[in-house]
């Protein structure tokens, strides 16, 4: 059973079918798809520091634009304690360079998704999943860590990163669509983009 099949519970059969397909994600199997982001937007400049090692963790980036393509991997795998996990791989494309926002994803005892931001992790994130009136899926995020090595370090709220997740499907385009947000209490905006997506064949 998916991590986010478990997250739900029973409310995982309130989601538009394609995202239920999307999120079943047997173990040992991959979800592949592309897509364009309509508007990718960061934080203010003086972040500069923080994106350019965000972007060596393949976790955020100082980048910004519209209509840029992007690809998503999703695999789901059994780790080395029997654990049930599930990685993504997004991929940004500003012209040749690439990009990445990826993130290791387990279950807590609590039902909250473990979200591990960065390669190896820079913040580590408890989220919350519900199931939306339209039957998209949101994501908002929880307790927060700054990662260093196999050491953490607790956020107060102040200084956290925000997330707020729409994921959706589309029926008239036959696409899943994307809203994904970013914000701290003190700065505002940090990250933002807004796209959709379609499944690659196999």
């Amino acid at each position: 059973m998916t991590i986010y099949k478990q997250a739900l519970g029973e409310d995982f059969k309130r989601l538009h079918i394609k995202l239920q397909e999307r999120y079943e994600l047997p173990t040992g199997t991959k979800f592949r798809a592309s897509g364009v982001m309509r508007e990718i937007s960061g934080g203010p400049k003086w972040l500069s520091p923080f994106f350019a090692l965000a972007v060596k963790k393949k976790f955020l980036f100082p980048e910004s634009g519209q209509y840029i393509p992007f690809t998503i991997v999703n695999h789901s795998f059994i780790d080395e304690e029997e654990n049930l996990k599930v990685h993504w791989e997004r991929t940004f494309f500003f012209g040749k360079k690439k990009r990445y926002f990826n993130a290791l994803m387990g279950l807590n005892k609590e039902n909250l998704i473990e979200d591990y931001l960065g390669e190896p992790a820079l913040f580590y994130s408890d989220l919350i999943c519900s199931v939306e009136k339209n039957r998209g899926m949101k994501i908002v995020s929880g307790k927060q860590r700054f990662m260093i090595g196999k050491w953490s370090l607790p956020l107060p709220r102040i200084l956290q990163g925000v997330v707020e997740v729409f994921e959706g499907y589309n029926e008239d385009r036959e696409v899943f669509t994307i809203c994904v947000t970013i914000r701290n209490p003190l700065i505002g905006r940090l990250f933002f983009y807004e796209g959709e997506f379609r499944e690659d064949d196999d």
